[in-house]
């Protein structure tokens, strides 16, 4: 039996700070502030799949939710590019994320 091909979702991740976040947020949501992670829907069609879009989060962000909720800036990162990802699959209700995170097991 010949496995078929399936397309790749193919997304971009920045890591920035929160100054730079609330410029985001302020320009492309008019809120004047940081935020933890944004997403940036895009659907492009590429040879090998398809380019769903950006994410970006903010590292200062990251770090303080990882103190606050008591795990490591790497998984909380890992965690936000997953929140971000989930926005670009069209999930973008915050009970569910919310949820997620509570199921969510991350390794790095």
């Amino acid at each position: 039996m010949v496995k078929k091909h399936q397309d790749k979702l193919h997304f971009t991740v920045s890591i920035t700070s929160d100054e730079q976040m609330k410029i985001l947020n302020e320009k492309h949501r008019g809120i004047k502030h940081s935020t933890d992670v944004l997403s940036f829907e895009i659907k492009e069609k590429m040879p090998n799949g398809e380019w769903v879009g950006e994410i970006v989060v903010s590292k200062d962000y990251a770090k303080k939710q990882a103190q606050q909720l008591g795990h490591s800036f790497e998984e909380e990162t890992a965690f936000l590019v997953a929140h971000g990802v989930m926005h670009l699959m069209g999930i973008h209700h915050e009970d569910e994320i919310k949820i997620q995170r509570s199921k969510c097991k991350v390794t790095v």
